[in-house]
């Protein structure tokens, strides 16, 4: 058994990694039990280096709920409480007064002793967590807040390629997002090599897609789209080397390399994306320092972004 203090409870017996479930996923709904959307009643807490925080961060401000749905940020380091936020002053999150992601949780579950992740959706009413749900999440904001969305908001989840993004989805969700973790987290030769295996295989997928078009599903930017790119940023950044993902770059893939710089020209893709808090969390965090063996504090340089600015013409 692992016996890593952070993610021991999400390492099998054979070495591989597997993501702990979502605790709080009672859904947006206006039926009998759902949580009813409503404007200024909800925040979302996030930590700018989580790529599963990342996506839905991205559909609040394509969709324009920016204005309604207040986002809070914790800083880059991972505590004994979880995330925290050291970034507000007095550490402490300016809408619920919480010092960290752990105190969230704690006070809808108060025997809660998994990892207190992020994104995290908060009723400022109560000041209680009441989803981490961030396999749907981004689908409930979609089309359960679709009241709210502001005018000329993209439909991110249509009705006639639900299907297609549904799969996508899936396939994305285990072998790209969790699939980098899969690889740097195995703690046995074998674990390594078959998460390792089937990473690359499942670019090489997404490679072929994006050579016939220009989003993963046609000219339309859909959720899939939301939900690869985070993974993507991170590739080269971080992954690449710590996470012993080293088969290519990013930029070794001409369609995805072209894809990923595309999206980031667009706002709401920029905006949420912070290069330097990335390398400072994966490098630094106290967590993930001990995990990879990084004693002596170093952040890397490089590798060089200005092909990110410059978009996916050069």
């Amino acid at each position: 058994m692992s016996k890593h203090p952070v993610f021991a409870k999400e390492i099998q017996a054979d070495g591989s990694f597997v993501q702990q479930g979502n605790a709080l996923s009672t859904p947006f709904s206006y039926e009998a039990g759902g949580l009813t959307p409503e404007a200024n009643r909800y925040q979302l807490v996030w930590m700018p280096a989580c790529p599963h925080a990342h996506k839905v961060v991205i559909a609040i401000h394509l969709l324009g709920l920016d204005p309604i749905i207040p986002i809070s940020a914790t800083g880059p380091y991972r505590t004994d409480e979880g995330w925290v936020f050291s970034g507000y002053p007095g550490g402490r999150d300016p809408l619920t007064g919480a010092k960290s992601t752990l105190e969230l949780y704690q006070r809808s579950l108060p025997d809660y002793d998994l990892r207190p992740t992020v994104p995290l959706m908060v009723d400022l009413r109560s000041g209680q967590a009441v989803n981490n749900d961030h396999k749907t999440l981004t689908l409930q904001l979609e089309t359960v807040w679709k009241d709210f969305h502001a005018a000329g908001a993209p439909d991110l989840y249509p009705e006639a390629l639900r299907p297609d993004i549904d799969r996508l989805n899936r396939l994305i969700y285990e072998e790209i997002n969790v699939g980098f973790y899969k690889v740097g987290f195995a703690e046995s030769q074998a674990a390594y090599e078959t998460a390792y295996d089937k990473l690359f295989e499942s670019l090489d997928v997404l490679e072929d897609r994006l050579s016939q078009s220009r989003y993963l599903l046609g000219d339309q930017l859909t959720d899939a789209d939301l939900r690869l790119y985070p993974s993507l940023v991170r590739y080269d950044v971080v992954y690449y080397d710590e996470f012993r993902c080293r088969e290519r770059r990013l930029r070794d893939y001409p369609n995805l390399w072209r894809y990923a710089r595309e999206l980031y020209q667009i706002p709401a893709f920029d905006q949420t994306t912070d290069f330097d808090f990335i390398k400072e969390s994966y490098y630094r965090s106290p967590h993930l320092k001990a995990l990879f063996g990084n004693s002596h504090n170093i952040l890397p340089k490089g590798p060089d972004l200005s092909p990110w600015k410059q978009g996916p013409s050069n």
